[in-house]
């Protein structure tokens, strides 16, 4: 009973941290997607892709993929807010828009993924 609260634990931590690790792609990508465009606008949607489909094969499951792709939604939808100063991280532009709708369709996207195989599954069906 320990090793499945354990293994729980170890499962939850892990998706906590890549929800920590989408935080921080989020920021760091409102911050070069717009300063070297458009190669930190790419830049900054591979490294969501990559976090995002990352987290599925590290938990060989569809929330693995989730929980950054929603940490990262919310980051960057709390930075599109104007500030009471009239100051805001994300410019006017087309760069602006490609980087929060392609973010937003690379985690739709690893949240629709086929599930991940189980190890030791085999494609062969039983009784045939």
């Amino acid at each position: 009973m320990t090793g499945e609260r354990a293994g729980g634990a170890l499962r939850v931590s892990a998706y906590l941290g890549l929800a920590v690790l989408g935080a921080l792609v989020g920021v760091a990508g409102a911050l070069v997607q717009a300063a070297w465009f458009p190669g930190g606008l790419l830049l900054a949607l591979l490294g969501i892709a990559a976090l995002c489909y990352g987290g599925v094969q590290l938990t060989r499951t569809r929330l693995g993929g989730v929980a950054p792709a929603v940490a990262w939604v919310i980051v960057v939808l709390m930075l599109t807010a104007s500030r009471p100063e009239g100051d805001f991280v994300f410019g006017v532009g087309i760069g602006s828009y490609v980087f929060l709708l392609g973010g937003m369709l690379a985690g739709v996207m690893c949240a629709t993924m086929p599930k991940v195989p189980q190890p030791g599954s085999s494609a062969v069906r039983l009784g045939k």
